[in-house]
Order: structure tokens, then sequence, then C-alpha cells
């Protein structure tokens, strides 16, 4: 038992400081002691030990002690019960370590040796194999032309692992599966637990591995040449079992084997497959050879080829087409290539030929009826005729594997070379473009009256319609640019007739929108009265539309909108500005129209700036009368503002802003507005232009809307 290092009691140098634990010690000390005077057969069990009497003392060791006032821990060289401790002394490299320490001054402490190196088997034998060439035999019970067959095998055995592994090399179209036979790993030797070694390797001798056994009848000249050699410190060279380290001098294989009382056999010859060779031989040959002189044909005729244009008719079938080939015929060797010519989005996958190089048959034997129809590969025993060039001609048909093309064109050298050969001079070219069909006339039909017409006109045009093409330009330019037009509704209706609408064009995209202002008490819900759309002449049809624009709208002129006719009363300022800047895009009489229309209001506007207000008031105490006019009317309650305002729009036919007075006095009198009274009667001579007129616009400010 081997007592530990560390001391039982932490404080003191008595032993008494670890009474407690020194019971629990001496129980286990105590029954230690007694297990080795127990007999062999005993179990450990109570009154089946006995105790030695000798053996009185079961504490541990101190290992802690002071001297001159300092703590130090010292090795237990007495063990429990009393038994000396050699554990605790210095090993051997201990030892050596402290007879080789010099105490010097100078130099500082000696260098040791530095250790022998060791080199493991995986770094010193990597990629070291021994090669060693074999076959096995397999039989062939079910064929009537072998009865055994002779499988080449490599054994690859591999010196960092001594793992083996067996690989036949793959011969083309065998129908054997070949490759890795057995992988490489430890292969058993026998039931034993025993492992397959390189000294169980030899030439001329059989080995069995997994019921298969292989004959071995040669070796790589590495093989034979690799020593597997352990170096020792004494610089010895000895035989490892499966680590070998490599040693820089090399001595052959068979003067090892020699050595350590194994003998290589000599070399085999590699026995081989009697089918392999059977087939190998050339098949005897009872034709007589033909006195064409094939070599010169190909030196002749080397790459020079025919060119002929041909068409396959597969009209026939179900969707069958027309479809262009060329053919082309080597001379070199008389075989015949049939290409497809493709077109730019003719929808057919990216195969350039049709019929690969070779030789077309164009005769075949009479065969019986019980000989199949269709074989793999075509020889000259089957074949009466094969095709040759006098058998293409421009404008006759030709039937190549089943597929009948008609030849309408060929190339220049073509056409020297039958000039040449055959003395054919007709090379008239076929005209095969299918007349176009004619057009059928697209008949559209009317329009219905929903959406926009060059929108529903695109259902007629396509299956999946596409929203018609807009003038960007023009959006860009015109963007937010709409010219504002009063018109009236011209109604037989006496109700309609008073109706006034603001009529809109959009500049952007030619739409045209109205809005009815509302008015109070009227009985009629204003608001939009046309979305944005695109209004018609009267008399347009759907295939010449022709739609109203700026041109269009003078002032006093109808226009008809979807069965309802208005009159142009009025236009913005805006209207006339934009047409005399844009007056090449307008004609003069639009231009007139709006410049007759707006000169009475530009006269007002200059005499009112000069005149107004007439007597020496200025425009702040106008205002100040028309706050006080307006406080005063509201006494007076039944007056209505909506019908004095529509009254005085009414009479001002042309727009301008200025009545007669007298007619407005009259009109006043009629719509029972109190002129006598004195703050009326003065706003009405501040809005006098001179004495016969007056600007009732300055006057209905007094009366809001």
């Amino acid at each position: 038992m081997r007592a530990p290092r560390a001391g039982a009691c932490a404080v003191g140098g008595s032993p008494g400081g670890c009474h407690g634990d020194g019971v629990a010690l001496r129980g286990r000390s105590a029954a230690a002691a007694m297990s080795s005077e127990r007999g062999p057969a005993l179990p450990f069990l109570p009154g089946c030990a006995f105790r030695d009497p000798t053996k009185t003392s079961f504490h541990r060791s101190q290992t802690l002690g002071y001297k001159n006032g300092f703590a130090f821990s010292r090795l237990p060289t007495v063990g429990i019960g009393g038994e000396r401790l050699y554990v605790n002394q210095l090993s051997q490299a201990e030892l050596d370590e402290l007879s080789n320490t010099r105490p010097t001054l100078t130099y500082g402490q000696a260098r040791q040796a530095p250790p022998s190196g060791f080199i493991p088997a995986h770094v010193a034998f990597d990629k070291k194999i021994l090669k060693f060439d074999a076959y096995f035999q397999e039989d062939v019970p079910l064929s009537t032309e072998e009865h055994y067959r002779i499988r080449q095998v490599g054994i690859y055995y591999y010196l960092e692992d001594d793992s083996i592994c067996v690989i036949e090399p793959v011969v083309k179209n065998s129908g054997i599966p070949q490759g890795k036979l057995i992988r490489r790993h430890r292969v058993p030797k026998n039931d034993r637990g025993e492992h397959y070694h390189w000294k169980d390797l030899n030439r001329g001798m059989d080995i069995t591995m997994y019921g298969r056994t292989y004959h071995i009848v040669d070796c790589d000249p590495f093989t034979q040449l690799h020593t597997p050699l352990v170096r020792t410190g004494q610089g010895n060279v000895t035989l490892s079992n499966s680590a070998f380290i490599y040693s820089q001098p090399r001595r052959a294989l068979k003067a090892f084997l020699e050595s350590q009382g194994i003998e290589l056999n000599q070399p085999e010859k590699m026995v081989f497959d009697p089918y392999t060779e059977m087939r190998r031989m050339p098949l005897r040959m009872y034709i007589t050879p033909s006195d064409f002189d094939q070599l010169k044909q190909f030196l002749t005729y080397d790459k020079q080829v025919l060119r002929f244009y041909a068409m396959w008719d597969d009209t026939n079938s179900m969707f069958g087409e027309n479809r262009p080939y060329i053919i082309h015929y080597y001379l070199a060797d008389d075989t015949v290539e049939v290409r497809e010519v493709h077109k730019h989005n003719d929808g057919r996958d990216p195969f350039p030929v049709l019929i690969r190089r070779q030789r077309l048959p164009k005769t075949f034997v009479e065969k019986q009826k019980t000989f199949p129809s269709c074989v793999l590969e075509i020889s000259d025993q089957e074949v009466l005729e094969w095709y040759t060039a006098k058998d293409f001609a421009v404008g006759k048909s030709t039937t190549l594997l089943g597929r009948n093309f008609f030849i309408y064109d060929c190339d220049e050298f073509t056409r020297n070379f039958y000039r040449d050969k055959f003395g054919i001079t007709d090379f008239q070219p076929v005209d095969i473009k299918e007349k176009p069909p004619e057009e059928v006339p697209q008949v559209i039909p009317p329009y219905n009256g929903y959406g926009f017409l060059e929108d529903s006109l695109q259902n007629c045009f396509s299956l999946f319609p596409k929203p018609p093409r807009k003038d960007i330009i023009k959006m860009l330019e015109n963007d937010h640019k709409v010219l504002r037009y009063q018109v009236a509704l011209e109604s037989p209706n006496p109700e309609d007739r008073k109706r006034r609408f603001i009529l809109s064009y959009f500049l952007s995209n030619d739409m045209i929108s109205i809005y009815e202002p509302p008015v109070r008490n009227s009985g009629i819900i204003g608001g939009k009265y046309l979305g944005k759309t695109r209004v018609a002449k009267p008399g347009s049809t759907t295939d010449n539309a022709i739609y109203y624009g700026p041109s269009d709208f003078t002032i006093g002129s109808t226009i008809e909108v979807f069965g309802h006719r208005f009159v142009i009363t009025d236009a913005d300022e805006y209207v006339l500005n934009y047409m005399e800047s844009n007056a090449e895009r307008f004609p003069a009489a639009t231009l007139q129209s709006l410049r007759d229309h707006f000169r009475p209001r530009q006269v007002v506007e200059e005499t009112a700036k000069s005149d107004v207000p007439a007597l020496g008031t200025s425009q702040q105490e106008l205002d100040e009368l028309i706050v006080r006019v307006q406080e005063e009317l509201k006494l007076h309650n039944y007056l209505n503002n909506s019908s004095i305002r529509e009254a005085l729009l009414r009479c001002d036919k042309d727009g301008s802003g200025v009545l007669d007075k007298a007619k407005f006095l009259s009109l006043c009198n009629s719509l029972s507005v109190p002129t006598n009274a004195v703050l009326v009667n003065k706003l009405i001579e501040l809005c006098s232009c001179g004495e016969d007129k007056i600007n009732y616009r300055d006057f209905l400010k007094a009366f809001p809307s």
C-alpha cells in the first residue's frame, strides 16, 4: 500500500492534532494488515482474517515540520503499519540528473546530450507499399465457350499499418464488376486472431483471403529492394513486427529474407485468360479483297464535301411542317451527314445534327420474314448498295433512313463537281418559298361605351390586352396645366338654364372634367358632374375618333358632352395668357374670341385702377364701408344674397363686371335691395364708374354667398 504524500495534519507537529482522522485510518490500515494474513481462499469477511501482532502502529507519517521558524514538507519513508516505503526514493533518472549537475561559476550548468530521435512507423513508411502481381481462377458454369476465367489482380501491402488491399484492373466492356475487390484493412489469417504479415507473402505461393485463393507470381522492383529495418540507440539494426523505422542503407529483400531464414522464390509468368486471348485473335475472312483503292480516294478527295440544300416535308404528321436541312456528302469516304438549319426564335432545341456522318444504305439484301427488321449495326452483308454521289441531284427527292428529302439547290463547288465528273449542267434551283396566306381583314366591333376607346380597343388585338402607350414628354411638359372655362347648360328646363359649371381641360392627357359649384337653396346637389375623360366630337366614329381640344373652346361656342349641350360663357385669364404664349398651336379665331371677351374687363380694370374710388376714398375706406353695409343688411333677413349675385351675373352677358347704372338700380329694386339707405347709397356712389356705369363686383362684396 502506498501512503499519500500529503500530510495528515495541517496544524502543529504532533500527530495528536489529527486524532479523529487517525482512528479512521487505523481501522482501514488494520483491515489492510489483516487482509495480508488471511488465507488465499478465504473471503474478505469478518472472522476470516488474522491480525499481525507485530504491527501495532497504524498512523500516517507526518510530512509537515518546522525548522528555525519556517514550515517545510518532507516525504514519508514509513507507511501505515510500519512498512518501509520505497516509492518516495529518487529514481535512476533523477540520480543521473543530479550526477550531471556541476556547480560552476563561469559557464553555467552543463548541457545534457540530446536524446536519440524516434520516428514513428506511419512517418517512416508513409506511401511505401509492397505490390505483388497475382491472379485467381473463377469457374464459369453457364457458358459453352469458357469453363473458367483467369482474373489478374494486384495485392498491395502497406508497411505503415500492415494493411492489405486487392485491386483488379478495370477492363473496358468486360461485363464483370472490377476495381477494388478487398478494401484496405488488416486481413485476418486464421480463426486465432492472427493477421497476414509481409513474411507470409512470397513468389510462387498461394494466399487465401475471404475464401478466395490468390496465386502470387511476381512483385515490383520496389518490393524487391525494400528492407524493413529498425534503429536502436547503439546503432544496431533489428527487425520490427509492425512499426518499421526507415534506414538510409538499403539491402535487397532477397538478401534480407535469406538472413532471416526466408528465401525469395523465383518469379513466375502471369497466366492470361484463354477466352480473352481467343477474342483477340482476328477472325478468318474468306472474302476476296476489292481492287478499289480507298487510300487513293482519301488522298484525292480529302476535305472535299458536296453540299445540298433540302427540305423535309413532315406535314402529314400531327403538327408537322416543312423543315430545311443541309445534306453533306463527303467524297473522301462516301459518308453522308444531315444537319438542321436553325432560325432565330424558331422554338426548337439546338441540335445541329439530324443524321450523324455515316454511310447510308440504299438497297438492302432480301431477307427472310423471320429476320428482325431493326438491327443495331449494319454491315456489308445486309446492304446490297450504298448511297453515292450519283444518287443526289437538284430537283429530286431522296429517302434517307425513312425520311424523304427534296433537294432544291446546291452550292457552287457541287455544281462544278457534277459538271466535271458526270457532265450535268442543269442546276436550276427550285423555288420552295410558300406563298403568304391572304390577310383576313380584322373587323373591329362597335364601341360599347365602357372605358376609354383606346383601352377597350386593345381587347380586340390581344388576349392579354396591354395599356395604350402614353405621350410621356407631353405629360411631363404640361403637368399641372389646366384650362378652366365657365359653361352654362343648354336645356329646355328653366331650372337647368340657371346652372353654372366649371369645365377643366387638362393639357397633359387631353381630358375634360366638369364640376358644378354648389348653390345654396337651389335644390340641386353640386359637385362632380363629369369625371376626367376624353370627350369625342359629334359625328366621330370609333375608327376615326376626334376629341375636343382647346381650339374648340371659344366664347359662346356650344360643346356636346354625352348628349348634354353646354355653352361657354367665360374663361380664366390663364387661358388667354397660355394661348397668347403658344399662339402657333391655336387658330386665330379662338385667340381673337378670348381677346374680345377680356378687352372690356381689362379696360374696366385699368379705369378702376386710375379712377376708383371715384370720390377720392382709398381702398381701406371702401372695405370699412362694405363692413358697415354688411352689418346694416343683417337687419334685412328677407334678402337672398345668392339670388342677387346670380341676377347681376346673368345681366353681365359679356363678363366685363360693369353694368348700366339705371339697369343696375332697377334690378336692385326688383330684388328688394334697400338702395335708399344711406350706407347702401354711398356704396353705390363709390362703385360708380362715371355717370352711367357701375362696377357691380365691388358692390357684391357686401353680399357674400
